[in-house]
């Protein structure tokens, strides 16, 4: 079995990068990141600035420009963008809602996008993609959280290595059902593919399933930290290819993509309720990996937003990167 404790962050030690990499700053990132999801609207790779030997992998799979969502999209939301421009890994990272068509209709999904870049070009790009699951209000995707694009006045911004380094907390506050591991905010807030499940003012959570003995789970607490220390994801086996792809000072936020691993062998397992009482918990789900991206709105040295996007593969799936 894979390590609880996954790996370093290749971003706390950065390279060196060469001068002509340096020359595309946020502006020019950001430039990048509207030209691709505008010729990706268009299924037409050719419009974007592509390198001729470009890495390309859509939802763990290893593709070619053209391919995957280069053929399916129809449009690209103009309001819902969330860029995360990082000048000094000449990459960036982004959140978008886009359409497709999906089994012979157009549908509204939801993208996740790392793009690397080197000298002008767009040497890697990985996307994660899936439809906007249906209970999701369509007035949600609209426009992103006001937060989430808005900048940091330029006293308040942190540095990039601590971001980074709190960005990393997020992921062991997770995988150890620990609380404490993350500097969560009182206000902090989870969004994933489009569903608030995370918050502060959410009443605990009632689950519908029941164990093997016909039990069900106790109501766990919904705020970030009270869900973290409720062992609610306590099945999680690991999360691996943990990267933190994008650090942005500007606007306080850190992009990172994962892999979570559950094999849902853990068995009984003890998870505590919202009125503190335990119980031993045994979660009935046939086994799958999560492969998603996170991004963190982190302020005052604490996490207030996390905007995530998840999609389910079968267990032990590769990464599209060996």
């Amino acid at each position: 079995m894979r390590s609880v404790f996954g790996v370093f962050f290749s971003v706390l030690a950065l390279p060196a990068f060469a001068a002509d990499d340096a020359a595309c700053d946020r502006a020019c990132l950001i430039g990048i990141a509207d030209n691709y999801l505008a010729a990706l609207a268009a299924n037409d790779p050719a419009a974007a600035p592509l390198a001729e030997d470009i890495a390309f992998v859509e939802n763990v799979t290893r593709l070619a420009p053209g391919q995957g969502t280069w053929a399916t999209a129809t449009a690209v939301s103009d309001t819902y963008r969330i860029y995360v421009p990082d000048p000094r890994q000449n990459s960036i990272g982004l959140m978008a809602v886009l359409t497709r068509r999906h089994d012979g209709e157009d549908v509204q999904g939801l993208l996740a996008a790392r793009l690397k870049v080197h000298d002008g070009k767009i040497v890697e790009a990985e996307h994660l993609i899936d439809d906007v699951p249906p209970i999701v209000e369509p007035t949600a995707l609209v426009r992103p959280r006001v937060s989430m694009t808005s900048t940091v006045p330029a006293n308040e911004r942190m540095h990039y290595r601590e971001l980074a380094l709190i960005a990393g907390s997020y992921y062991d506050a997770l995988n150890l059902s620990d609380g404490s591991l993350a500097p969560f905010a009182a206000d902090c807030e989870r969004q994933e593919n489009g569903m608030i499940t995370a918050a502060y003012y959410l009443e605990p959570e009632v689950f519908e399933q029941v164990d093997r003995n016909g039990n069900p789970p106790p109501a766990v607490a919904r705020d970030c930290i009270g869900q973290m220390d409720s062992r609610r994801f306590a099945y999680i086996d690991s999360i691996d290819n943990r990267r933190l792809v994008a650090v942005d000072p500007v606007q306080g936020l850190v992009m990172g993509l994962s892999h979570f691993r559950q094999s849902m062998a853990y068995g009984p397992h003890r998870m505590i309720a919202a009125d503190g009482s335990e119980v031993m918990w045994d979660e009935l789900r046939d086994p799958y990996d999560l492969p998603a991206a996170h991004i963190l709105k982190i302020t005052d040295g604490q996490i207030h937003e996390v905007e995530a996007i998840g999609i389910f593969v079968g267990f032990d799936a590769d990464t599209g990167w060996e």
